[in-house]
């Protein structure tokens, strides 16, 4: 349990786990995408870090009921049970209580929601799939009075003929609603820095606007299983400058391929930038004795 993926403002001590987004910790877990769905191996507790269970720390997402077909307006809903049951109090995080990101199995289809809170418990928001296929729907909140941040997940069915994509390829750059979004370094198993950089007709944009309490925020989902990150830059708003770039820092658990989503707001409406990028292995370091396991030679 060596492997690590923590995302953090570039410069700073802010580090989200891996799957308890809006949280603040590290993670140490087994990644690997072969058997990350595997709890008959007892690896529960590793999938709970990735957000891909439905229940960790006594806090459980129930079923989710939405539309069943693509194209069928509806109100996609859910409730979340805690120690004591139903919860029905949260604590706000990034100026919300609860944030939903669904993706479909092919990290296609990505939205960052915000569903209302009835007084009974249920989460509701009108809801309208675009493209059949299978979704997977995280929900990341903090109960209040409970173990501070949490992911849980559950996957959606949408019924019709599926064509699922072939993940884009690696590109250091964007195209969003006529901005462009620049990608900088190399993500790596050592760690590195990702910098985005965003223009508009050839020009910096030097004036984003706070989306959710900061000027950028980064989800990842990697390729292999979707299993999910969501992490915001360091520095308050008003104190650190509002673009071109916002810069994180970044270390991959396994080497792979991995999708990455960059919400900005910028002339009154919240822009979504996606990259694909290849997460390498760094160098194993070299033994400075020289003498591995077999220490003295024997």
């Amino acid at each position: 349990m060596n492997d690590r993926l923590r995302f953090a403002a570039f410069g700073g001590g802010l580090v989200v786990l891996f799957g308890a987004a809006l949280g603040i910790g590290a993670l140490v877990g087994d990644p690997s995408p072969a058997s990350s769905h595997d709890t008959s191996q007892s690896r529960t507790d590793q999938h709970d870090a990735f957000g891909l269970d439905a229940s960790a720390s006594g806090y459980t997402l129930g079923e989710i009921s939405a539309p069943s077909t693509a194209h069928q307006p509806g109100v996609l809903s859910f409730r979340i049970t805690g120690p004591s049951g139903t919860v029905t109090a949260y604590d706000e995080q990034h100026e919300k209580d609860l944030h939903l990101i669904v993706a479909r199995t092919d990290a296609g289809q990505y939205r960052h929601v915000h569903p209302e809170l009835a007084a009974d418990g249920t989460w509701s928001i009108d809801w309208t799939w675009k493209e059949p296929g299978t979704y997977r729907v995280f929900a990341d909140f903090a109960p209040t009075g409970g173990p501070g941040g949490l992911t849980l997940s559950r996957t959606v069915t949408v019924t019709g003929q599926t064509a699922l994509q072939p993940l884009p390829p690696p590109s250091r750059t964007a195209e969003v609603d006529g901005y462009r979004v620049t990608l900088t370094g190399d993500l790596t198993t050592a760690g590195s820095r990702l910098g985005f950089t965003v223009t508009r007709d050839g020009e910096p944009v030097t004036d984003l606007r706070p989306y959710l309490g900061a000027y950028a925020h980064l989800v990842a989902l990697r390729a292999a299983d979707l299993a999910y990150l969501h992490v915001h830059p360091q520095g308050e708003v008003g104190s650190t400058p509002p673009g071109p770039e916002v810069a994180f820092h970044a270390e991959a658990p396994t080497a792979g391929e991995y999708r990455l989503y960059l919400d900005f707001s910028h002339d009154n409406a919240v822009h979504t930038a996606e990259f694909t990028i290849a997460a390498t292995a760094a160098p194993v370091p070299a033994d400075p004795g020289g003498l591995g396991e077999h220490e003295g030679g024997h």
